[in-house]
């Protein structure tokens, strides 16, 4: 049965870079180079005014989209690092050590949810819900094939993070911002385009990770890293692949911050109560022994639910790196098909907490209110956007489209400002100019173009 290789799968090359070209700098790591390269980049910061889950909170304590994936890329360090102490003590790290699996993760955690358009999965299923039902982009359906229309049907943060890290950043650069494939690799959790998504039961094709517009250079990163295929098309060329193994590590690293900080936030936001908190993190807890002996010194709630969180935290890492490691040789093979979480003795309070977010916290007032509001501006935001440049392309322009195309910045137009011939990428560059918004700035562009002003 064939097998991935640790040694290509943690390559230092980097997308669009020779390796004569890479300079070695001894203070500094291939992959601690991606670390920095993502944290200074201005897509990473964009994400302190992304939702989390608590859109535009009013307090300054729940986490936002930048919060949030500083904690995963804390977690996953931790992870990264237990995991490859083992593969080190197993001679599969070649030159490279158990603190490059920890860095490759780390880099990887901090472009997880780069791709996210304004108001998470709200903004999401705006987009989507625009295309499948307004006028104006059914109309632009119309003219795309019809793997170009799932695209923007099924609109995917994680294809626009792929497509924003080897394109739009850095757009000089051949490879956009020049990571490391090791670390590319290993936050792109979904390896399909978006026909296959769900075309068979596996965890790597629950969603999809590039669109059209990326499918070849995709194709040649899981190539150059000998990553499994899935799915062949008729002419023999591979359509889906397994993931990459470091995948399943963000991923778990990813459910455990939003399983155990949602609660967190929600008791800060008086959604749930400290017994209710402290009680789903006394389930993790209680099968290693109970409570430690430091928790009774501690007075205050809030304080005692942030140390339940981080001893909880420690011990699912624990479990976490253990499941891994049982499972490696299926995760090698691309036969893994669920995610490392259902697999740990813990699941089932995992997926209890999850049961009780969705049905009280992510229906909540607050989350309930900004989620539709964030609905009608992405549908108002591509109502004009993707209506002006359809106009302004077909000679059809009015004053207003005119205006509305001067707002739009150079690099969401083709050069000298010229539209794309091609239905597709124009419309693409669309939504490369609205998911790269944060909440505020869409909520002013919208409030722009409407009139309407709105509260946050």
């Amino acid at each position: 049965m064939p097998s991935m290789n640790w040694q290509h799968l943690l390559t230092k090359d980097r997308l669009g870079v020779a390796r004569s070209q890479e300079a070695a700098q001894w203070y500094r790591s291939a992959f601690q180079k991606d670390y920095d390269r993502l944290i200074f980049s201005a897509a990473f910061r964009r994400l302190q005014d992304k939702t989390q889950v608590f859109p535009l909170a009013q307090t300054d304590y729940v986490r936002t989209r930048l919060t949030h994936s500083l904690e995963v890329s804390s977690v996953a360090r931790s992870i990264g690092t237990l995991v490859g102490q083992h593969l080190a003590d197993n001679d599969r790290l070649g030159d490279l050590s158990a603190t490059d699996v920890g860095t490759i993760l780390s880099a990887a955690a901090l472009a997880h949810d780069i791709g996210n358009p304004p108001f998470g999965h709200a903004g999401e299923d705006g987009i989507g819900q625009f295309f499948a039902d307004s006028e104006i982009g059914m109309r632009a359906l119309a003219e795309m094939t019809k793997a170009e229309q799932n695209d923007l049907l099924y609109f995917e943060g994680n294809a626009q993070a792929f497509r924003l890290l080897t394109k739009l950043q850095n757009v000089d650069n051949d490879g956009g911002m020049q990571l490391s494939l090791a670390t590319l690799a290993s936050f792109i959790k979904y390896p399909c385009g978006s026909l296959e998504r769900k075309t068979i039961d596996h965890i790597a094709l629950k969603k999809f990770n590039y669109f059209q517009a990326e499918k070849d250079l995709f194709s040649s990163i899981m190539s150059r890293l000998e990553i499994l295929p899935l799915l062949y098309n008729k002419s023999g060329e591979a359509i889906a692949w397994a993931r990459h193994p470091l995948v399943y590590l963000l991923e778990a690293a990813d459910d455990l911050c939003y399983s155990l900080v949602d609660i967190e936030d929600a008791y800060r936001l008086s959604l749930m109560s400290s017994g209710e908190v402290i009680g789903f993190y006394e389930s993790i807890i209680a099968p290693y022994g109970g409570f430690p002996n430091k928790v009774k010194r501690i007075t205050r709630d809030k304080d005692k639910i942030e140390y339940l969180r981080a001893f909880a935290m420690g011990l699912l890492i624990d479990e976490v790196v253990k499941a891994f490691i049982e499972h490696e040789t299926e995760i090698l093979n691309g036969q893994l098909t669920v995610d490392l979480l259902s697999l740990i003795p813990s699941a089932n309070v995992l997926a209890n907490i999850k049961t009780y977010a969705y049905d009280h916290i992510y229906v909540s007032q607050p989350v309930l209110e900004v989620g539709i509001a964030g609905h009608e501006i992405i549908e108002g935001l591509l109502k004009a956007f993707v209506g002006a440049v359809n106009q302004e392309y077909y000679a059809r322009s009015t004053s207003k489209s005119r205006m509305l195309m001067s707002f739009l910045p150079d690099q969401f137009l083709g050069a000298n400002r010229k539209l794309d011939a091609d239905p597709y990428l124009r419309i693409l560059k669309i939504t490369d100019f609205i998911s790269g918004m944060t909440d505020r700035y869409a909520v002013h562009v919208y409030q722009m173009i409407t009139g309407v002003h709105l509260t946050t």
